[in-house]
């Protein structure tokens, strides 16, 4: 398996150079240059049978075919789902009525980042141990990405890591999870801007070709391909293990990483009717799929922070794929979006679109009601943005459709304002977050400025690298 970039223009890559890379060198983002199929295998699964890290192992093996043996690959994929807290790593509960919840939280962050992290953080290992190398880990983080991330790499020889958040815009949960890591090779910083002022930071920071060799960067974020891949999975998983004949997803949806997993799964064979993109009122994505067109706006803090975002780096690679993976058409739309604020398609790719794609907004008394609502019902909790996902599911659910999934992405007990005004106490909570509070925290403030960031990272380099 090969990579190439969105845009055109960055050479041809092979998985471990892919890894390393994260960002192409034209500021594009990696994808395969081809889809491959599903085996029989990965879809032959039993209604609740079937090892999850068998199951990824087959799903992910050809786009890393040539970069490890099977058997060392198998090893790595199972060590990383062994520190789960479900046997099945991603179990699901059926609500009634079609409507089913996928619980994707199991990890050691407790959150999804963590299905995909978790073996990221292991093949980040594996690769730079081959290479002899020593990387810099830059990534940007509206919330959950930033724990899971440092999670996975924390204590590694070979890797610093430097997670920037917006300040004050990430819940006080996740902001200590990773704000109290002790461990030498972690660096938080709070930029004061919001999340795609984070973002176009990092991006700024791999754009710079001499300052990205000079402190080796890599990246963890979504727009790494290695995240994708990972959560391609439990896509198969839900269809596979649970028996479904004909299933869409509702995705609670901000850098557009998690539905694009979903939307990889359908290119390699899963049958999959539709998924809708559930957005609080930052509802640029929304736009997007109801018209074919959106405008970049100001970011409104929410009650799901993780979805306060207005520029989702991974619509990037569906855009490339509506294109016919024109690359040069692809950064044609997206630099004139950039420069404009506004971006439209074709009508005809939109139509296209428009007939396994959905996008619904979901406000946050929409939000709060739906926690209520699942509470009152069947006793259970979810976060907000899992909420929104639901609200989402119900407000498209179609006569016609089979099962519905959606995608429970944190554990309630991260966003414990949010489900107290929901249900009038907060979810209770698991000891990995109890004992936060008594934790120091460690963490730099920085203005929304690339030369004070770009300095503050190549400090962080320096102190371990030399």
């Amino acid at each position: 398996m090969k990579y190439i970039s969105t845009r055109g223009r960055a050479p041809v890559l092979d998985f471990g150079d892919v890894l390393l890379a994260g960002l192409a060198s034209d500021g594009g983002l990696y994808v395969p240059d081809r889809w491959p199929e599903l085996s029989p295998e990965a879809l032959s699964g039993s209604p609740g049978r079937g090892d999850y890290a068998d199951l990824a192992a087959e799903v992910m093996w050809p786009f890393v075919d040539g970069a490890y043996s099977r058997a060392r690959f198998d090893e790595l994929v199972r060590d990383a789902y062994a520190a789960f807290d479900h046997s099945e790593v991603v179990p699901m509960v059926e609500l009634g009525d079609g409507l089913w919840l996928m619980e994707l939280f199991h990890g050691p962050t407790l959150a999804f980042k963590d299905i995909a992290l978790q073996l990221v953080g292991r093949l980040f290992d594996e690769e730079l141990a081959r290479r002899g190398e020593r990387v810099t880990i830059v990534g940007a983080t509206s919330g959950d990405t930033g724990a899971a991330a440092i999670e996975a790499v924390r204590d590694r020889e070979n890797i610093e890591i430097v997670i920037l958040h917006p300040h004050g815009r990430v819940s006080e949960m996740q902001r200590r999870q990773m704000t109290t890591v002790d461990s030498a090779n972690v660096h938080n910083v709070a930029i004061e801007g919001t999340f795609d002022d984070c973002q176009d930071l990092v991006k700024a920071m791999f754009a710079d070709v001499e300052f990205r060799a000079d402190q080796r960067l890599s990246a963890v974020n979504s727009i790494n391909w290695a995240r994708v891949m990972a959560q391609t999975v439990y896509y198969v998983a839900a269809v596979t293990r649970y028996g479904l004949t004909r299933v869409s997803f509702s995705v609670p949806t901000g850098n557009f990483g998690n539905v694009l997993a979903g939307h990889v799964a359908r290119q390699m064979g899963l049958p999959v009717d539709r998924f809708i993109v559930a957005s609080n009122r930052n509802d640029i994505l929304t736009q997007f799929f109801t018209t074919g067109s959106m405008a970049i706006s100001e970011v409104h803090p929410t009650m799901s922070p993780s979805m306060d975002i207005q520029v989702s780096s991974n619509l990037e690679r569906l855009l490339f794929e509506l294109l016919d993976r024109d690359g040069i058409r692809t950064a044609k739309l997206l630099e004139d979006f950039r420069a404009t604020g506004e971006m439209r398609i074709d009508p005809r790719i939109s139509a296209e679109l428009n007939q396994n794609w959905s996008g619904v907004r979901v406000d946050e008394d929409e939000t709060t009601a739906a926690i209520a609502e699942l509470f009152r019902d069947t006793g259970m909790i979810v976060d907000p943005h899992t909420a929104v996902g639901l609200a989402a599911a119900r407000h498209t659910r179609r006569d016609a459709d089979g099962a519905m999934v959606v995608m429970a992405t944190a554990h309630p007990a991260k966003f414990g304002d949010a489900v107290e005004a929901a249900i009038g106490s907060p979810a209770p909570l698991p000891p990995a977050l109890a004992e936060l509070a008594d934790r120091t925290e460690r963490c730099e403030r920085l203005p929304n400025d690339l030369r004070a960031v770009k300095a503050h990272v190549a400090q962080c380099s320096a102190r371990a690298f030399g």
